[in-house]
């Protein structure tokens, strides 16, 4: 009998695998193996036994399923042997916030590699195609992932759904918070965050628009148990903030970036916060470590309360807009029916979707109320008319119809529809994730 999660087309075998932990198993060989493609894709170095232990540990706990691509019969002397994939790709399920506390299971697409070598032989889209039909087929209505290169993912119907900047906080003494602590900091021992980090969390990720719950490898590294290379990290610190009734609701790890890099400077490794006021506190905090110039963080939200709350504002230098998360729309219906649309409203809507995935008409009534309907609209004169990825970006509210039509991207029928669309696809706060994978 055929394997089901094998695949051979001509020059290249497709094989779909889970994630294996065990060593003597008999797969674990085949993902060591794929973790090293990976890294050889991403221009990373070799990764020795004990980072092949604990990535694939945490692999198995998010029930990743892996993705290879190998050549078929032999390969030249001397080259890589054909037991290494020439493309790599990986899945796993994990619920995305889409605003007012909803949550939709989505598949996560991450680790897509295609060696240069053998680009241009269709081997992407054939596994991005594949896979997204599988997930439509499963029932999931939405796919989600972090681009490393933006111009690849637009062509499969991807769109930017959520933003992220980088900071530099100058922590002198023009660093000053309005307000007074609603809360208490302490510092902890970094082993902690092991146990309580993912509890912190899940209060954000019922509180965020554009949140994706975290895989376990976020919990390591905040913790300081793995870094980037595998090994412990001992230089990671951390804080707790503690709300007046004396629960848990916030906590940053961070690390000194050494003396001989100036300004001082101590980096963010991992902030998460279920309050406004733990935010603001665990920046107090921060803002106060003695003999610190400046504290840095890679992943702080575009639209950001802190800049607010400062009496100097321009202690911020912020750089490198981004774009983080970018959905994909598999199912319209089931995606809008899925949302809550704080205003009332009737769309009729005209999806264009290149891979005949979620392509059609619909009319979307809402009445601000908990639930919208949506209903087949085929042969209706549309209000707006969009492709999918377009959709994909309105979603969470990040991004405006409004702008979307004045750049040619979204084509406005009806005068006024753009400016409803943006109304109705707002969401209760700022969309930002702090999830990559």
């Amino acid at each position: 009998m055929a394997d089901p999660n094998e695949n051979t087309s001509g020059k290249y075998t497709v094989q779909r695998f889970p994630a294996v932990a065990d060593p003597d198993h008999a797969g674990y060989s085949r993902c060591t193996t794929w973790v090293q493609a990976v890294s050889h894709g991403f221009h990373q170095q070799r990764r020795d036994d004990e980072f092949l232990a604990k990535t694939l540990a945490s692999y198995q706990t998010d029930q990743r399923e892996l993705t290879g691509v190998y050549i078929n019969g032999s390969v030249p002397e001397h080259s890589l042997g054909a037991e290494v994939p020439v493309a790599t790709y990986a899945t796993m399920r994990k619920a995305l916030n889409i605003g007012f506390g909803r949550q939709l299971e989505s598949n996560l697409v991450t680790a897509v590699t295609v060696r240069g070598t053998h680009r241009r032989n269709g081997i992407l889209r054939g596994m991005i195609t594949a896979d997204l039909e599988a997930a439509k087929d499963d029932g999931l209505a939405i796919a989600a992932l972090t681009a490393s290169e933006a111009s690849i993912y637009g062509r499969f119907g991807f769109g930017v759904a959520t933003f992220e900047r980088s900071i530099k906080v100058d922590t002198g003494p023009r660093f000053q918070l309005r307000g007074l602590p609603e809360g208490t900091v302490e510092v902890a021992d970094p082993s902690v965050l092991l146990d309580v980090a993912p509890k912190v969390f899940e209060r954000v990720q019922r509180l965020s628009p554009g949140s994706v719950d975290r895989q376990e490898y976020y919990r390591l590294l905040a913790s300081g148990s793995i870094g980037h290379d595998g090994k412990p990290d001992t230089s990671v610190r951390c804080a707790l903030h503690y709300d007046p009734s004396g629960s848990l609701d916030g906590y940053v790890s961070y690390r000194f970036k050494g003396w001989d890099h100036k300004p001082y400077t101590m980096e963010i490794v991992d902030l998460v916060a279920a309050s406004n006021a733990a935010y603001l506190d665990l920046w107090r905090f921060l803002g106060s470590i003695d003999l610190i110039d400046e504290v840095t963080w890679a992943e702080a939200p575009v639209d950001d309360p802190l800049a607010w709350a400062l009496v100097d504002p321009r202690c911020i230098e912020a750089s490198e807009i981004r774009d983080m998360l970018w959905l994909r729309i598999l199912d319209t219906p089931a995606a809008l029916r899925a949302r809550k649309f704080p205003a009332a409203g009737k769309l009729v809507l005209e999806v264009s979707d290149s891979l005949e995935m979620a392509g059609g008409t619909w009319v979307l009534e809402s009445d601000g109320g908990a639930a919208a309907v949506v209903t087949d609209a085929s042969g209706e004169a549309p209000d707006l008319s969009l492709d999918v990825a377009d959709l994909a970006s309105i979603y969470l509210g990040a991004v405006s119809p409004v702008t979307l039509a004045a750049a040619g991207r979204l084509h406005e029928h009806t005068p006024g529809a753009a400016y409803l669309a943006q109304q109705l696809f707002a969401v209760e706060r700022s969309a930002h994730c702090l999830t990559h994978f």
